[in-house]
């Protein structure tokens, strides 16, 4: 039973090659038989090899004739194929019955290969569909249970083991471990992760057991965007691939007049015999047949999709693969694209009574209170070695103020602390002044060393120091955006809601000249339509709602896959799986490459069809030889496609 199921989908994936093997065994069989002057059996094997080789070609091309009324390039070859042999049987020149099973077999053997070669394409790209596990280990009352990933719904809690694949996005709740992200991100090395990470469905554990919880649901999961876009790139023709199909509606036509005129025009013009002319005609339409024309873009194309996917670049159809090649402008968001969107601790300043880390612990003392992000950066650079504050009351927009250890602490921006402290050390605050020219944000600390029983008493409240909070910049943006210049790429710009003083810190230490700051979302989209009238082809990176509606409105819009909200990651038309800025250098390379082999395969094409036109009319070319030269020369393109799947 197991053997014959096997055996069954090994014929149903290669029956294309099978009937390949098979109309070869016959026509040679059928070559035999009339060499030895059999030629009972030769009609016999000759016709099977016909009806097996060009059966799948034959209905395809009856199939569009009928349903699209549009003429095809399968049955083109059927009928060439078919009008070689009617004029073998009727001139008794059974050689040319033998002149169409080539035909045919050539024919089979090219699709064969054609086929072998977008399996093998399309192979890479659904290899993600098989990312994810179909169950999962739940905890149902203390006890796992394994459950379909479908039923999965939001707060349920799934243990993963060690080497075993992360079922779907979850927050971990407890343990640790290393994750192996290549197949999601693109990243070579294992990621630690740790409670209150994030991690993604499709992802190995490492070393560690992890107990996750649901916080979205499966489907709505990193993978299986990925796979849905995928699947939409791949039944999305681009614009290229619809101007050739446009093109071979029509040149089919052309093909179909041209061929029944050389009939039996070289007869009355040239004197030709009927049988010359007729050969010639049916050989015509063997070589001017647009096949090779129409193997050019999609296999090159879908080539370059599946090696972007295997880097972390997720491009949603072949147009934008065609379009990052040919961008000549770029803007880029601040904040989570060329930064990282996670505010730190940049720097601390202390006054000569306190320490750096005296500082750090009485901030974090109040700041503990806090769900601000501000706060949170401050409590992770304090360590754990500092005591909760309590009676903490916040004032928003200005700080915090409690009682550490029976002392009054003050936390906030400089008029806030104004309010308690008579006095700012200068030193402290022209320190303060450089980090905040630079785009940081400066956060005091002051205490009152002695109990106050008001916290309005400015008598004896200190300042201790202050600490710097900035939105770290990626550590590969400077290097990206030098690369892009090496590129060739004419305009970089930042485009920023952040203010000026802050954007142009960024923008000069990443080296970018233009700067646009302090923008709503629709000023950011006014700027892309003014980039665009400028350099036509413009891409937009970013990674925010507010920038969704410049990322539409941008040529290419190149959202961040991680750090992104998901109307950035629906809007967008490529996403950087890993949050990597490098792989945008990497996209814009892959989108040239794959412009050139198009190009470097449609000049083949078109060149192998002129030679072919002109050997056929100087009578230098039988049938079967411009039947190897019009599928070599598809075989050759399909090929020269595949080549984008190497890096």
């Amino acid at each position: 039973m197991v053997y014959s199921q096997r055996f069954t989908e090994f014929t149903e994936e290669h029956s294309d090659t099978l009937a390949a093997l098979v109309c070869g065994m016959l026509l040679f069989l059928g070559w035999l038989a009339l060499h030895i002057g059999w030629l009972g059996w030769a009609l016999l094997f000759l016709p099977a090899a016909y009806v097996i080789g060009g059966y799948e070609s034959a209905r395809e091309g009856l199939t569009t004739l009928i349903q699209e009324k549009e003429l095809d390039v399968d049955l083109l070859m059927i009928v060439a194929a078919l009008g070689a042999a009617s004029l073998g049987l009727w001139r008794r020149e059974y050689h040319l019955i033998i002149d169409g099973a080539i035909l045919i077999l050539i024919f089979a053997i090219s699709g064969a290969l054609e086929g072998y070669a977008m399996r093998r394409t399309e192979r890479s790209i659904k290899g993600l569909m098989s990312l994810t596990p179909d169950t999962a280990r739940v905890l149902l009352k203390g006890e796992e249970e394994m459950l379909p990933i479908t039923q999965l719904k939001v707060g349920d809690e799934i243990i993963v083991k060690p080497g075993e694949l992360i079922p779907t996005d979850g927050l971990i709740v407890s343990g640790y471990s290393t994750l192996n992200q290549a197949a999601i991100t693109g990243e070579s090395l294992p990621i630690e992760k740790s409670v209150g990470d994030e991690v993604f469905a499709g992802t190995l554990n490492g070393f560690g057991a992890l107990k996750l919880q649901v916080h979205k649901p499966a489907s709505s999961s990193l993978i299986q965007r990925v796979i849905r876009l995928v699947e939409q790139a791949q039944t999305e023709a681009p614009p290229s691939q619809q101007f050739i199909e446009r093109f071979e509606r029509m040149y089919a036509r052309v093909i179909v007049v041209a061929g029944l005129l050389l009939v039996f025009l070289p007869t009355f013009i040239w004197g030709w015999s009927w049988e010359v002319t007729i050969y010639r005609a049916l050989t015509f339409l063997v070589v001017a047949s647009p096949c090779a024309l129409m193997a050019a873009i999609m296999p090159t194309l879908l080539s370059g999709i599946a090696n972007g996917a295997r880097q972390g670049i997720l491009f949603k159809n072949g147009a934008q693969l065609e379009k990052i090649g040919q961008v000549r402008a770029i803007a880029f968001d601040k904040t989570g694209t060329l930064t990282t969107g996670n505010v730190q601790v940049s720097q601390v300043i202390s006054s000569s009574e306190y320490s750096e880390a005296e500082v750090l612990k009485a901030a974090a003392a109040l700041e503990s209170c806090s769900e601000h992000p501000i706060a949170k950066a401050i409590v992770q650079a304090a360590g754990t070695e500092w005591v909760r504050g309590v009676d903490v009351q916040a004032i928003p927009g200005q700080g915090i103020v409690g009682f550490v250890n029976n002392q009054q602490v003050f936390v906030g921006n400089a008029v806030f602390i104004k309010q308690y402290v008579t006095q700012f050390p200068e030193e402290l605050q022209k320190s303060a002044q450089s980090l905040e020219n630079e785009g940081k944000t400066v956060v005091w600390v002051a205490k009152n060393p002695t109990p106050s029983p008001s916290p309005q008493a400015k008598r004896g409240i200190v300042v201790m120091g202050a600490i710097a909070i900035s939105d770290m910049l990626r550590t590969e943006a400077k290097a990206m955006i030098s690369r892009l210049r090496k590129l060739g790429v004419e305009q970089i710009v930042m485009i920023t809601g952040d203010n000026q003083r802050t954007a142009d810190s960024v923008a000069q230490t990443v080296g970018i000249d233009r700067v646009y700051a302090e923008l709503l979302p629709e000023d950011k989209l006014d700027v892309i339509r003014k980039l665009q009238e400028e350099y036509q082809t413009v891409a937009m990176v970013g990674d925010g709602i507010n920038d969704a509606p410049a990322l539409a409105q941008a040529s290419v819009g190149i959202a961040m896959g991680i750090a992104g909200s998901d109307v950035a990651l629906e809007t967008a038309d490529i996403v950087l799986m890993a949050d990597k800025l490098d792989k945008l250098a990497t996209a814009i390379e892959l989108g040239r490459r794959s412009h050139s082999v198009v190009k470097q395969n449609i000049v083949v094409a078109l060149g192998f069809i002129l030679l072919l036109l002109i050997g056929n009319f100087l009578g230098n070319i039988n049938l079967p030889i411009g039947v190897i030269g019009h599928e070599g020369s598809t075989v050759l393109v399909t090929l020269s496609g595949l080549r984008l799947l190497k890096n």
